[in-house]
C-alpha cells in the first residue's frame, strides 16, 4: 500500500507503536485511544483493506490474524474472564483505518454489542 496507510506506515517503523507480540506475517500493538482496559490491535504485515478482503484474498493469513489475537488474549491474561474479539468492516461497521484489523477488548466489563437500539 501507499505511504498513506498508517497501519503499512507502523508495519514499515515510520511510526512508533508499543508492540506487544510480532510474528512474521501479523503485528499487535496497543490502540492509542483504548475502550478497555486492555485494547490491541492485530493486523496483518500485508495491505488487506478489511477483514472480507483479507479473507477472500489470504484465508490462511486470516487465520494467522485470529491466532495471533488469540495468543494476545492469553499473553493479557484474558482467557478467564473473557474478551471479545472485533473487526470493523466498512462505514457503517465503522471502520476508522482501511487496513484490515482486529479489536482484542478486554480487561473488564465491556457491556453490550451496540451502544443503543436500531429501531
Amino acid at each position: 500500500m501507499g505511504s498513506d496507510c498508517l497501519f503499512c506506515r507502523i508495519v514499515a517503523g515510520e511510526i512508533p507503536a508499543t508492540v506487544v507480540r510480532e510474528t512474521p506475517a501479523t503485528l499487535a500493538f496497543r490502540d492509542i485511544d483504548p475502550k478497555a482496559p486492555v485494547h490491541v490491535l492485530v493486523i496483518p504485515k500485508e495491505h488487506y483493506a478489511d477483514v472480507a478482503t483479507l479473507a477472500q484474498g489470504d484465508p490462511a493469513l486470516a487465520g494467522e490474524v485470529l491466532a495471533t489475537a488469540a495468543a494476545v488474549a492469553e499473553d493479557e491474561g484474558l482467557l478467564g474472564d473473557g474478551f471479545r474479539l472485533m473487526f470493523n468492516t466498512g462505514a457503517y461497521g465503522g471502520q476508522e483505518v482501511f487496513h484490515a484489523h482486529a479489536h482484542v477488548l478486554g480487561g473488564a466489563p465491556l457491556g453490550p454489542m451496540l451502544a443503543r437500539s436500531i429501531a
